[in-house]
């Protein structure tokens, strides 16, 4: 998002951001790639390549997480359960 008019990003940008989405706001996304988060969300709408990346990279992040607490509940760590039925 750094490369081309402000806001325009290569392929490469939207690799870098789907795995930045796991860890990171979109504000801090926006700090990391030296613009705010007003054109983030403005290069969202118009490139929906980059949505979905966020998008992606969120759910895969989540998806992992719960993944992980499952795996540590059925394997008998206490409060693992009591996590994952609140």
């Amino acid at each position: 998002m750094k490369n081309g008019r402000q806001g325009e990003g290569g392929d490469d940008q939207v690799i870098e951001l789907k795995a930045l989405a796991a860890v990171l706001t979109k504000g801090q996304i926006a700090d990391y790639f030296g613009i705010s988060e007003t054109t983030l969300r403005a290069i969202e709408s118009r490139q929906p390549e980059v949505s979905d990346a966020y998008k992606k990279g969120r759910v895969k992040q989540i998806s992992d997480m719960g993944s992980n607490l499952v795996k540590l509940a059925t394997d008998g760590n206490v409060a693992a359960n009591i996590f994952y039925l609140k």
